[in-house]
């Protein structure tokens, strides 16, 4: 059974969640992935979506302020034992509602080409590519989306 929860940064289970998520992203990136860990502080968040699977953390995500009516989506991650059962999409919908509750009109997010499996669930989820925005406008491998909240 999946229970999905709203929380904070300083759930120790999401904790747990982001740090599989960065030995996720070391495995992929390798060096390459110091120069993003500056973009990826969570902390003081008070916009955290955790799931659980039988009472066991599975899957988080969060959000933080972009523009005025406008959200950053950040640190998905869904446990490689639990994909491919809709936890990602269900985090994104769980995450969008509550920008959508807290006034956002839209949310944004960065994700890396070495992360097809991310890519086609933002696809899905629809989101579209932008042009890659803020710090990570001359990071080549980054890839921007957009999604308008409705």
């Amino acid at each position: 059974m999946l229970t999905t929860i709203r929380t904070h940064s300083g759930d120790e289970n999401f904790r747990i969640l982001v740090r599989k998520l960065d030995n996720d992203l070391w495995n992929r990136y390798g060096n390459m992935q110091l120069e993003y860990q500056q973009y990826n502080i969570i902390e003081n968040l008070h916009t955290v979506v955790l799931v659980y699977e039988n009472e066991k953390p599975v899957g988080c995500g969060c959000f933080k302020k972009f523009e005025a009516d406008c959200v950053e989506l950040k640190r998905l991650y869904v446990d490689a034992a639990c994909r491919g059962k809709g936890i990602g999409y269900s985090i994104i919908n769980e995450l969008e509602k509550w920008a959508k509750e807290m006034g956002n009109t839209a949310m944004v997010l960065e994700t890396a080409s070495g992360q097809p499996e991310a890519i086609h669930l933002y696809r899905k989820y629809g989101f579209t590519d932008i042009q890659r925005y803020g710090q990570y406008a001359d990071k080549e491998r980054s890839i921007c989306m957009r999604k308008e909240i409705t």
